[in-house]
């Protein structure tokens, strides 16, 4: 909203209005927001440029591979090894299975990658953004099919501003169509983690697939096509959150990407004049590398910014000029906001700004001024080592958890009505639902018993006529099975009554109880 005079109809005074649109000196409405300007980024060499390519072959090997991973858990379970069973609401994951039940296991698994992204955000600045986020990965492989067919960035600068020729609107075509055929990959992935992968497979290509299935690949394919390759950058700037939360993240020890003005300033593209002149003059020879490989579009000389992903490829290009001008390398570098303070304060204190104080080279080849050693304390803070030991005590937690839970639960419900039932020879009988939940993939047998309430007898009519205080069952695996069992006390108790139901597998490995009330005609009245 913006205060601007404009004549009042009724008066024919100025006045101040709010209105939604700027207007210049001229009268004429200026735009609310600017206009996207491309990125065209060059490509980089360099180690955290290989660093980027390892995590994106892992990372799109894990997604897209997964799913097609078998592994055998018997006839009675899937074979997929990691597979989101909707039908029967489980979740398998190689050998551990999830019920609806025990989705605090995910509810676990959400807080450790919260307190994930505040640990490596604390310790290492956005390297999450810059390296193995979802956008960042396909970005990069948008990317990887635009160069290989347009060329690198002047290339595809000239082509973008050239007329619409033929060979244009071939290549354009051709990009186009793998960045569609890459999201239609993406789509097809991530249903299979919901179904048996090749089962899925030939019925989506026979057309034979739910039509959830298909809606499903075409909205991923349509996110993954604009997200991906139209809007790149824009998304991270405006859409993702994260930029904004991570500011409260990092703090002054924060290792960031960072340019160091002490060393590089005042840059010049004739370095060698100006110090004939006498004139001082830093290490940066404002030759745009590092502008020209960001695939945010920003500069990162102009210090820290909210759309730095901290990639590092900046760090490459720059380390490049600097080796071919025979300079230290490490004018951009991994830094926290403390250490790049103490650089300027040496650097001023020798004279001039842009002059390196007790340059030391380290093992690298980079330079460093004042710190003559990587300080650990950086990344083994309390803030990190808070954050780490949470992570780690949740995570230990849910395994010592996961290896100690039983896979066999037991629900009993107590007919209401009636609440007893009185036998001719003075007994009193009430009437119980069990059910079983075998929880693992395989039939077991199942003993169920009375503990408590002596003298009192069941019958399972399901399974025979007979009465006792031990029946042995078969149940299904991965499944419940339900049982009416009926409890008689044969000694006419007239005061309220409790005992246990006891399941137990016949390995005596897992079991469960349930404390159940025996109603009398003294309890209901």
């Amino acid at each position: 909203m913006n205060l601007y005079t404009a004549p009042d109809p009724h008066s024919g005074n100025d006045v101040e209005r709010l209105d939604a649109q700027p207007v210049n000196t001229r009268g004429k409405r200026q735009p609310l927001y600017a206009a996207r300007k491309k990125v065209f980024p060059k490509r980089a060499e360099g180690r955290f440029r290989r660093f980027k390519w390892i995590v994106m072959l892992i990372t799109l090997a894990i997604y897209y591979l997964a799913p097609w991973i078998r592994w055998d858990r018997g006839p009675y379970a899937p074979d997929q090894a990691i597979l989101i069973d909707l039908d029967t609401r489980r979740f398998f994951f190689f050998f551990i299975e999830i019920w609806p039940q025990e989705f605090y296991y995910v509810a676990g698994l959400l807080v450790m990658a919260g307190f994930g992204l505040f640990l490596v955000t604390s310790a290492v600045g956005r390297a999450w953004c810059g390296y193995a986020c979802p956008q960042t990965v396909w970005v990069d492989l948008f990317l990887v099919v635009e160069r290989a067919i347009e060329g690198d960035r002047n290339a595809r600068m000239k082509l973008d501003a050239g007329p619409w020729t033929r060979s244009k609107i071939g290549k354009r075509i051709v990009k186009h169509a793998i960045w569609i055929a890459i999201g239609a990959m993406t789509g097809g992935a991530w249903i299979f983690y919901f179904a048996d992968a090749p089962t899925l497979a030939l019925d989506l290509l026979r057309g034979q697939a739910p039509m959830v299935a298909y809606a499903t690949v075409a909205t991923l394919t349509a996110t993954t096509y604009v997200l991906g390759g139209l809007m790149r950058e824009q998304v991270c700037t405006y859409m993702c959150p994260w930029p904004r939360i991570q500011g409260a993240m990092l703090d002054e020890n924060s290792l960031v990407v960072t340019y160091n003005e002490w060393r590089g300033e005042p840059r010049s593209r004739h370095a060698k004049k100006a110090q004939a002149a006498g004139q001082p003059v830093g290490d940066c020879v404002d030759c745009n590398a590092c502008v020209a490989v960001c695939p945010m579009g920003i500069d990162i000389r102009d210090g820290q910014q909210m759309e730095c992903i901290t990639c590092a490829l900046c760090i490459d290009a720059c380390d490049s000029v600097m080796g071919k001008l025979d300079k230290p390398r490490g004018l951009i570098a991994y830094a926290t906001l403390s250490e790049y303070a103490d650089n300027m304060k040496l650097a001023t204190a020798g004279g001039t700004a842009g002059i390196q104080p007790n340059l030391v080279r380290n093992t690298d080849g980079t330079f460093v001024a004042g710190i003559r050693h990587f300080n650990w304390r950086v990344i083994f803070r309390p803030r990190v080592v808070f954050y780490a030991v949470i992570w780690a005590a949740i995570g230990l937690a849910m395994l010592v958890h996961l290896a100690m839970r039983e896979r066999l639960e037991l629900n009993v419900l107590h007919d209401r009505n009636p609440q007893y039932v009185l036998e001719s020879d003075g007994s009193i009988r009430n009437g119980y639902t069990l059910r079983v939940l075998n929880m693992v993939p395989m039939p077991r047998a199942i003993e169920v018993r009375l503990e408590g309430l002596e003298g009192a007898t069941m019958k399972i009519p399901a399974l025979s006529n007979s009465e006792g205080r031990t029946f042995v069952i078969t149940a299904e695996p991965d499944a419940a099975t339900t049982l009416k069992v009926f409890v008689t006390n044969g000694r006419g108790a007239a005061s309220p009554s409790e005992f246990l139901f006891v399941v137990e597998d016949d390995k005596h490995v897992d079991h469960a109880t349930y404390k159940a009330a025996f109603n009398t005609p003294e309890t209901s009245k």
